[in-house]
């Protein structure tokens, strides 16, 4: 909302009109004796002094609580009669939203709350991308977002980014996966010179007809997005493609969402362990921490010849370290109680985002910001998508999916598993359950169960058969093929006399006590009791432990958001 909007002189910061009232602890707006009255009212106020003006402290008015308008007058978008109520415990909370690649930054150290509303709303543009992503945000799923940073040069100072003219190629890119239980989430970086197959994809027109772009081989990532007037919907199917994982909205700006964000809060802390000279990218700093904003800070994010052997890999470490810096800035109290940095951030970040039209309103950004905020700085890990060079180029310019470590990475982000050792809020198990796990355990060679499918995958069952007969040790194991009804959850049903192989066997597949169900023993072909283990939709894959612990790949890049980290 500009200060025109609401009366005010052009040269009035709209964040400073908004005071703390220290007997409510309600936000009012504050109008300077010499600036003509606002036709929004302030908040009511009981006692007999409501209809008189107040003042918060020496010399600072705030509005009467009910005035009369001298004539009706046409609404200004984003303006509101009156400010929505909000809790005392929540007086100080509101939405942080961006986009590129700041974009999830500022939705984890979002709180709760927004201002302006439709304003602010006003500001998002959005782009509907079909079947490519999801119809809706829901609550209580695990979800991913594409988070894109465009090459496009718009507004002042950016000619020294980005390619002249460029339609705004798909230049940072993160696929961001936030758990179903909000205990973790996994910031995956994609290179924009990563080697990929673009599929066909439906664009929508500006006079609202469908589009068909032909897909293409072999190119670069960040032509998935502007060429042949590809959208934001044809990186998601490039990234469903090339990854297996399914994004389930996007968020998207240029270059001016870094200058603008950094600037709002005051500058972000960067550490560099050597000093910084790059005459290409204008950036100079001295070894050690340094704050940097605005041109200084897109310069720091944006330079391919300060930090190790000057390719875009060594950028995204970067640029890692850096995200990670701004989010603890955002969290930190003295941005969180600072009205006019909070109002700041929402107009800067609202300005520069671009989203898809399923989460485009106010109180779906607001629903992800508050599923966001839920997550640990310390269990929000980034890392890369890991690659080797093309092999199919003498000069390296490029770079492929490495296939030793990448279907691994990738599975882990589908099956909603942490890279980062995450306490999970489980309830205590009543003593009887608990005691299921407790006692003798035979050896892997002398437990006897068949295995059978009761709603994984078709095929899980003899994969599962196989991983306990070769690498478990479980040799007296047999397929007995599909389950008469299907069940959420992996059980195993033993005898009584079976509990030291159920024991053993919990321990080797991960089961909880839960899982471990007492009851009756069946007789095999051989005349022998034998327990039921029931693969349920639960199961995550043969060797993987149903209580989510898994060995992740050995990868090149990976840090969390709580660690401070010095660029080289």
């Amino acid at each position: 909302m500009d200060a025109q909007g609401r009366g005010r002189a052009d040269d009035v910061d709209p964040a400073d009109q908004w005071v703390l009232n220290p007997r409510t602890g309600e936000y009012e707006l504050r109008l300077s004796p010499s600036a003509p009255e606002s036709s929004v009212p302030g908040p009511r106020a009981a006692g007999p002094r409501a209809s008189g003006r107040r003042t918060t402290a020496p010399g600072r008015e705030v509005p009467p609580q009910r005035r009369r308008r001298a004539e009706p007058e046409a609404p200004v978008p984003g303006r509101r009669g009156r400010r929505p109520e909000k809790k005392k415990s929540r007086g100080k909370r509101l939405l942080l939203w961006t986009g590129g690649s700041m974009a999830f930054v500022v939705l984890v150290a979002g709180v709760g709350g927004y201002v302006y509303l439709k304003h602010l709303e006003g500001n998002v543009s959005t782009t509907d991308v079909g079947t490519a992503g999801s119809s809706s945000f829901k609550k209580d799923e695990a979800f991913n977002i594409l988070i894109i940073g465009t090459d496009k040069r718009t507004g002042e100072g950016n000619e020294g980014y980005g390619d002249k003219g460029s339609a705004g190629h798909a230049d940072t890119n993160i696929l961001l996966h936030v758990a179903k239980d909000r205990s973790n989430a996994t910031a995956l970086s994609i290179p924009r010179d990563l080697i990929v197959d673009i599929p066909d994809c439906e664009t929508t027109q500006e006079d609202g007809t469908k589009k068909v772009i032909p897909g293409t081989s072999g190119v670069r990532f960040n032509q998935s997005l502007g060429d042949l007037g590809r959208d934001a919907g044809c990186t998601m199917r490039t990234v469903a493609e090339t990854t297996g994982i399914k994004p389930d909205h996007f968020m998207m700006a240029d270059f001016n969402a870094v200058k603008t964000l950094t600037t709002a809060v005051d500058g972000v802390d960067v550490c560099v362990e050597n000093a910084v000279d790059d005459p290409k990218s204008h950036l100079q700093l001295p070894a050690g921490e340094s704050t940097v904003e605005g041109e200084q800070a897109l310069a720091f994010v944006r330079t391919r010849h300060a930090f190790g052997n000057e390719g875009d890999l060594d950028r995204i470490k970067v640029q890692q370290q850096f995200l990670g810096s701004l989010m603890r800035k955002m969290a930190s109290g003295d941005t969180l109680t600072s009205p006019t940095k909070l109002v700041k951030l929402a107009e800067a970040a609202t300005k520069a985002l671009t989203v898809d039209s399923a989460i485009g309103k106010v109180g779906t950004l607001k629903d992800i910001a508050l599923e966001l905020k839920k997550v640990p700085t310390k269990n929000i890990t980034f890392t890369t998508v890991p690659v080797i060079d093309n092999p199919a180029e003498k000069v390296k310019a490029t770079v492929v999916v490495n296939e030793a470590k990448g279907p691994q990475v990738f599975d882990m982000i589908k099956n909603d598993i942490s890279f980062t050792e995450v306490e999970q809020k489980k309830k205590k198990e009543k003593a009887a359950v608990a005691a299921r796990l407790k006692g003798e355990k035979s050896e892997p060679g002398e437990v006897r169960v068949r295995v059978m499918n009761g709603g994984a995958p078709a095929g899980s069952a003899q994969q599962e058969l196989a991983y306990l007969q070769t690498q478990a040790g479980v040799s007296k194991s047999e397929n007995a093929g599909n389950a008469p009804a299907e069940v959420a959850k992996t059980t195993l049903e033993y005898a009584p006399d079976q509990a030291d192989q159920a024991r053993a066997l919990a321990e080797i597949l991960g089961l909880s006590g839960a899982a471990m169900k007492p009851g009756e023993s069946v007789t095999n072909a051989q005349g022998l009791p034998t327990m039921t283990l029931t693969l349920g939709k639960d199961f995550k894959g043969a060797g993987v432990k149903l209580d989510g612990s898994v060995k992740k790949p050995d990868l090149d890049t990976e840090s969390t958001a709580d660690q401070k980290l010095c660029a080289s």
